[in-house]
């Protein structure tokens, strides 16, 4: 059966191809966590309010272009089957042109878990294989603290990763979360980050 773009779809969970490398891994479980205090009907909510936005690629993939941690933290729980939204048909191409395709929309980010960047077949092949950027991490518990807000660019919380990966040794991160969380909100609203999408100045 053809598919028309912008049509509704079901699909397996361990069949979604991933446009990115990485998630922050905190993420995830809070996705987890919220999936867990949900009853069935709130569950069944919840994944209507979130829609796969997909595009179908090279032998008929699947591949999301939003809601990775939430597709892995399905993935961990065992969930099946989620609603995916096509928005276009590109399944004719060959995987290079694909790449190169997606890439100019901005609907791929082929950077790894050190924010350097990878060929295309170096994207994982499902949601059970990214990878964990705890940079990525730190981004979002910066943002849900209120040190710059969401943002519609995208992949704008990777950009906020990065930069924090330039300012923020690793260690620090392993030794005293609690502490670089603090550094990433303070750096956030300095003058230097008033590039990054997102930016609210002064915290």
């Amino acid at each position: 059966m053809r598919i028309e773009h912008h049509t509704l779809i079901s699909a397996a969970v361990n069949e979604l191809a991933p446009t990115q490398c990485c998630v922050g891994y905190l993420e995830v479980q809070d996705k987890r966590a919220q999936w867990e205090r949900l009853s069935r009907r709130a569950r069944r909510t919840m994944l209507d309010q979130h829609c796969f936005p997909t595009v179908i690629g090279p032998e008929d993939r699947p591949f999301i272009l939003d809601h990775h941690h939430l597709a892995l933290a399905l993935h961990e729980l065992g969930h099946k089957t989620v609603q995916l939204m096509v928005l276009k048909r590109l399944n004719w191409l060959d995987p290079e042109t694909f790449w190169r395709l997606m890439e100019f929309h901005q609907w791929a980010h082929p950077f790894d878990q050190r924010g350097r960047r990878v060929a295309f077949t170096r994207i994982p092949a499902t949601v059970a294989q990214l990878i964990d950027d705890p940079y990525r991490s730190l981004a979002g518990c910066a943002r849900k603290a209120g040190a710059f807000a969401k943002d519609i660019t995208p992949f704008s919380e990777f950009l906020w990763a990065d930069f924090f990966r330039s300012k923020i040794a690793k260690p620090t991160l392993v030794k005293n979360w609690d502490g670089a969380v603090r550094i990433a909100i303070h750096l956030a609203g300095q003058h230097e980050a008033s590039y990054l999408p997102g930016w609210v100045g002064a915290f």
